[in-house]
């Protein structure tokens, strides 16, 4: 077990003044507070909060950090409060602690949910440190080394979330030895078998290729002590996640992997490093399209190399990186060299930059209320291949692999998203879901007048313009609602001599939003839209205060039947009746076929069939419940096609047919062609879709009868 001692010894050695006391502290009320409280392992709980500081001891980081990694299970899983944490360490380390804090007390409704909300926690705190997002990787991989206690299928939820989203995040702060050794874990319980087979497999090639990684290696400062170029050359296996992980995207067997090895060479500057690579290259041939120049355009996570692959010895493909010391620093550690015990408190250029992702993590909250929708979004942002493209001005812009001008057009300003109206790459239009490539030259074309379309959610790649486009559509949803409503009320005002303008003035309006505890005129205008609020909830209302009691309830008596009367048809939406439908011309549902509605700007709601093929081009956001009010004593007028020989008598035979089936012929229309044949359409009165089924089946059999279809009605 981990003692305090190893730890405290770690930070003296890093930094003679640290502030030990603050740190035997922590340790005090860490074992206090977890006593008696033992890990599934039936280890002692302290252990892993002991295991974490020592991680964070041992990469140098500052002691806040390392206080806060003892202190980070405490508020969670004791009695101890954060205003405890506050008052014996400090603001500082309270926030840290705060940001690391699940949200357990809180009930959410599906466990998912609640991690997808833990997670959200995380990354707003990150806005104000992002040493809180270091510790919780740093818890994390120390809960992946001790997982061999949880069941089979905690181990395989746990290690499936660690792959997806925290070796991701380390990626992207540039943390590689946590990404690498989280990616491991993860692979050794997901995969157990090929974990297990690759390891040997690896483990029987390192044996093997020990004189030729020697023999590499020799050959390369032979080449670079020659022209008198400092460096430090080293040669690794690749992690055993990575090797998997390209095995399966190819499709290849252990023994078809050419490229096990990475050779790596440090030197001092930036110029030495082209030098390095012209010295590589003259030694052995370049495998063409495998050069990747990451000082000039380094990644989002300031991740700077030159990686190139050549023809090694023996006709082997191997890769070489070649980058600066400090570089190497910055690969291995990333954002979190910040706090390894230094001089200054602000961040450097490179670390600033590496954060910018981050950012724009924290803007997507702002538009996606939704938990789950804002952890997918953040998994785009993780898991994509960039593109760098430019501003005509020449500025370089990074984006995910496949974005197109409008992800191109969030990315420079959401207004300018917007109202993107078109696009020019490289000086020619392009359509708007063109997908941008490595050089581009992206121009974007605006009209005040333009606002964002649906369909660009079937092409856009970023979170960003995902949620962007969203945000407006859902505007435009409400706007489109409000206008439902306001036509349902007005149409009821003028039954009785009334208009909004007329109860406004009165004070009646004023009378009914208090009733409804309503704050505004919206607020009706979406319930009423949206069959939340029924006319009945305040129809009493709208009545001049000096009627009598009589005389109201004599008004809304003969009002209300008119109201079920007049209406279009019995459908209730949402549960409710009296919402101002229409029936899809499309597909024309009857009775008792299943139903689903959809809220269409100033037509209030459509009904269409379930399986109607227009449903893909709906808006999912819009799509409300819908049910068929009295399925017993609804009639629609269907209109049905007719196709026979011209036979004398057989007008008369389908007449009868309709007539027996319980249906009336609301118009027929017949005519017959040169070949023989009649041509007859008949509207017809239908109960439900079974009647019609049987009706038309009965039709068909008669003699002469070629076809018979259901047409789509002219209302």
């Amino acid at each position: 077990m981990r003692t305090i001692e190893t730890i405290l010894s770690e930070v003296k050695k890093a930094k003679k003044n640290a502030n030990i006391d603050m740190i035997k502290r922590a340790f005090a009320m860490a074992e206090n507070a977890h006593e008696g409280q033992k890990r599934k392992s039936g280890d002692p709980y302290l252990l892993h909060p002991l295991e974490v500081a020592y991680i964070l001891a041992n990469k140098n980081m500052d002691e806040e950090s390392i206080v806060a990694g003892l202190l980070h299970d405490i508020v969670e899983d004791t009695d101890i409060p954060l205003k405890s944490i506050e008052k014996e360490f400090g603001k500082e380390v309270s926030e840290i602690v705060d940001g690391l804090t699940k949200l357990s007390k809180i009930s959410f409704q599906a466990k998912d949910v609640r991690q997808n909300e833990s997670f959200r926690k995380m990354l707003l705190a990150m806005s104000k440190d992002i040493r809180v997002i270091i510790i919780k990787l740093v818890d994390r991989l120390h809960n992946m080394r001790t997982l061999d206690h949880m069941s089979s299928n905690r181990q395989q939820a746990i290690s499936q979330e660690t792959l997806d989203i925290y070796a991701p995040i380390a990626h992207r702060l540039g943390i590689s030895w946590i990404k690498t050794e989280l990616e491991n874990l993860a692979f050794k319980y997901l995969h157990p078998e090929a974990y297990e087979k690759l390891r040997k497999n690896i483990q029987k090639s390192e044996k093997e290729n020990t004189r030729y990684v020697q023999k590499v290696l020799e050959v390369i400062e032979d080449r670079m002590n020659e022209n008198k170029l400092s460096c430090e050359v080293t040669g690794r296996y690749k992690h055993l996640f990575s090797i998997f992980r390209k095995m399966e995207m190819r499709n290849l067997d252990f023994e078809q992997i050419t490229d096990l090895i990475a050779f790596r060479i440090m030197v001092d500057t930036i110029p030495q490093c082209y030098e390095a690579l012209g010295y590589i290259h003259s030694i052995w041939k370049p495998v063409p399209g495998k050069f990747k120049d990451y000082i000039a355009l380094p990644k989002e996570n300031m991740y700077q190399s030159l990686h190139t692959a050549v023809i090694g010895p023996d006709g082997s493909r191997i890769e070489v990186q070649i980058r600066t010391h400090k570089m190497h620093k910055f690969a291995e550690e990333g954002v979190a060299a910040h706090w390894a015990y230094k001089t200054g408190d602000s961040f450097s250029q490179e670390e600033l930059e590496q954060l910018n992702w981050i950012k724009r993590m924290l803007e997507l909250q702002e538009d996606l209320p939704d938990s789950h929708e804002f952890i997918e979004s953040v998994k785009i942002d993780l898991y994509s291949d960039e593109v760098f493209v430019f501003t005509p001005r020449g500025e370089v812009i990074e984006l995910p692999k496949g974005s197109t001008p409008i992800d191109f057009a969030y990315r420079i300003h959401t207004e300018v998203g917007h109202h993107c109206k078109g696009a020019r790459v490289n000086e020619k239009m392009v359509p708007l879901r063109h997908q941008l490539r490595n050089g581009d030259i992206v121009d974007i074309i605006t009209d005040p007048n333009m606002l964002p379309s649906k369909d660009w959610l079937n092409f856009v790649k970023t979170s960003k313009a995902k949620s962007k486009i969203r945000s407006v559509l859902r505007q435009e949803q409400r706007d489109t609602g409000k206008l439902i409503g306001q036509e349902i009320l007005d149409r009821e005002l003028r039954k009785i001599d009334l208009s909004i303008t007329k109860i406004t003035d009165n004070g009646t309006l004023k009378k009914i939003l208090d009733h409804l505890k309503l704050g505004h005129i919206d607020e009706l205008f979406l319930g009423l839209g949206y069959g939340k609020i029924e006319l009945s909830h305040f129809l009493p209302l709208l009545h001049d205060e000096k009627e009598t009691n009589e005389s109201i309830i004599s008004k809304i008596s003969s009002t209300l039947p008119s109201i079920r009367k007049t209406s279009t048809s019995p459908i209730l939406v949402g549960g409710k009746e009296n919402i101002l439908i229409r029936f899809g011309k499309c597909c024309d549902p009857l009775p008792g076929d299943p139903i689903i509605g959809f809220v269409t700007r100033g037509k209030g709601v459509t009904v269409h069939k379930n399986d109607c093929v227009r449903l893909l081009d709906m808006d999912p956001e819009r799509k409300i419940d819908v049910d068929w009010a009295q399925k017993d004593t609804i009639t629609r007028i269907v209109k049905i096609k007719v196709i026979s020989r011209d036979t004398p008598g057989i007008l008369a035979e389908i007449s009868k047919i309709i007539s027996k089936g319980g249906s009336n012929i609301a118009s027929a229309t017949c005519s017959t062609t040169q070949d023989q044949m009649a041509l007859n359409i008949f509207e017809i009165s239908i109960q439900n879709a079974e009647q019609l089924r049987l009706l038309m089946g009965s039709i068909e059999h008669l003699d002469g009868i070629i076809s018979v279809e259901r047409t789509k009605s002219n209302a």
